[in-house]
């Protein structure tokens, strides 16, 4: 079995969707461990290269071919911002391009559309993995033909996180570290892989038993929110409000542990996190 949407607008965005990420992930892959031209964004360790490019022209191209209506929030700058359009599209070209730069295997595409506002459609491509997260609102969360759950865990300390780092860090005294330092201590392990769209993903796959993260972008999160929540997963800002859409904080987790994560993070959880 696999996710065939009820609604066939939906069924036609997640069709279009994921026949984009696998050309851009094909072209992942075929780049991968290859020379690369190399350049810097907002700050040294913000990176860009061709492949990021070249992936968001063939996405963007491809939206706007197949839905010359829709908008078109990419990272690159491609697309054009219209938050209030009745579909947009919100595009990760290449996720993690600083490990794909550095040959480190942990990168992907991510497109999110929302629909009226609302996050609907989901896909995330691990092209060296070959795995493709996806998911509808109110069909589920899948890998392949296998549906998603969170984990079940309930105890903190056996609890396996992930974070991650703004490219502000060498800079800013709002880095993370002491949140860091505090659940490093608690749980039972602390993962940073560098692409915020495959942590959100392990969280709804079960692989991960939380995420947290400050200072995102939407195209960092538009799809992998989605994945979480459809997962049976719970997200939500650093006070346990909405997950806001312009990923500035984000919180993902099963559910049983979002008060413990909240809580060593330093936010607003309150739940008995169990022997560390």
């Amino acid at each position: 079995m696999t996710l065939r949407p009820r609604d066939p607008t939906h069924a036609a965005l997640l069709e279009l969707a994921r026949e984009l990420a696998a050309r851009a992930g094909a072209l992942q892959r075929e780049r991968y461990e290859t020379g690369l031209s190399i350049e810097t964004k907002s700050a040294s360790i913000d990176l860009v290269t061709e492949v990021d490019r070249a992936c968001e022209r063939l996405i963007v191209d491809g939206i706007r071919r197949a839905r010359p209506d829709d908008v078109i929030l990419a990272e690159e700058g491609l697309g054009g911002d219209g938050a209030n359009a009745g579909v947009r599209w919100i595009v990760d070209p290449l996720d993690g391009t600083t490990n794909f730069a550095h040959g480190f295997p942990r990168f992907c595409v991510s497109i999110g559309v929302e629909v009226e506002g609302r996050r609907t459609v989901g896909v995330v491509h691990d092209p060296l993995l070959g795995e493709r997260f996806e998911a509808v609102r109110d069909e589920g969360a899948w890998l392949g033909a296998r549906r998603l759950r969170v984990s079940r865990e309930t105890e903190f300390g056996r609890a396996l996180v992930a974070t991650g780092f703004a490219y502000d860090v060498h800079v800013s005294e709002d880095d993370n570290l002491e949140a860091f330092r505090r659940v490093v201590k608690r749980a039972r392990g602390i993962r940073r892989d560098g692409s915020a769209a495959l942590d959100l993903c392990y969280v709804a796959a079960g692989r991960l038993d939380g995420y947290w993260e400050p200072k995102l972008k939407p195209w960092d999160v538009a799809a992998g929110l989605l994945l979480v929540e459809e997962a049976g997963g719970r997200t939500s800002d650093f006070a346990g409000g909405a997950a806001p859409a312009s990923g500035v904080e984000v919180v993902a987790t099963n559910g049983a542990l979002h008060g413990a994560l909240l809580e060593a993070i330093g936010g607003s959880g309150r739940a008995d996190m169990g022997p560390a």
